[in-house]
């Protein structure tokens, strides 16, 4: 008897299958959990990375209110035509302090893993207000309300508390700071250098250049964040993990 006629035998008894599909289950689980056990930590900790600012954490928010993350994905896969297009592929401590991440692959718009710093303030301002003015194909719907919505700082605290809560390592002082923190970040004629002290690598300006902090303001502060954190000139992958 041949081993396809051997199968054959498994494949008519339903409950030898079912034994056989729980032995081969319980085999690969044993073999891609047991080793998590042995690990103080899955996520490699990489230099740079830090919670987000009061102002980036209210874009943040506004990034997924309005669903932005249904169209633009943030994770960049270690495929060479990803990592050409979009740069260094995405690292999941970089993900670390989002609740929830913004993973995925739904392409309908570009990956935003990397898109701090290729615009610059008003192209995101144009681009956000009328998609087309930029990019005359893109499917995009305008987000011009966003200039006039302001932010009143009076809830910012509980916002960032709140994250502390979850998990995020925010300290009594970024707490206790987050209204003047979150008005500073958007006043490059501000006293800003506690700011910077606590949340390295902040980009301090009026970033869509009107009074008043609006949620324009906050959502392109977050954009304009997103993958400057890590310096990938200097970074090396831990091969331990």
């Amino acid at each position: 008897m041949g081993i396809l006629d051997r199968h054959k035998v498994i494949e008519k008894n339903a409950s030898l299958l079912l034994v056989g599909s729980l032995l081969v289950v319980a085999v690969g689980g044993i073999v891609e959990i047991v080793p998590l056990f042995y690990l103080e930590n899955t996520i490699e900790e990489v230099e740079g990375m830090r919670p987000y600012s009061p102002l980036e954490l209210a874009g943040r928010d506004i990034y997924v209110r309005e669903g932005c993350y249904v169209c633009h994905s943030q994770m960049i896969r270690p495929i060479r035509d990803e990592v050409e297009r979009y740069g260094h592929y995405s690292l999941a401590a970089e993900s670390m302090y989002d609740h929830p991440f913004q993973w995925g692959s739904k392409w309908t718009g570009p990956d935003l893993a990397r898109v701090g710093g290729r615009y610059s303030d008003a192209w995101h301002i144009d681009h956000l207000s009328d998609p087309q003015s930029v990019v005359p194909e893109s499917i995009m719907p305008p987000y011009s309300f966003l200039m006039n919505r302001f932010i009143e700082p009076d809830h910012i605290e509980d916002l960032v508390r709140t994250h502390a809560f979850v998990g995020i390592p925010y300290t009594d002082d970024m707490i206790e700071n987050a209204q003047a923190d979150f008005i500073a970040q958007a006043d490059q004629y501000s006293d800003w250098d506690a700011l910077v002290e606590r949340y390295p690598g902040a980009q301090v300006r009026n970033f869509d250049s009107s009074d008043g902090i609006s949620e324009m303001d906050a959502l392109v502060a977050y954009l304009q964040m997103l993958g400057t954190l890590v310096d990938f000139s200097t970074f090396t992958p831990d091969a331990s993990r």
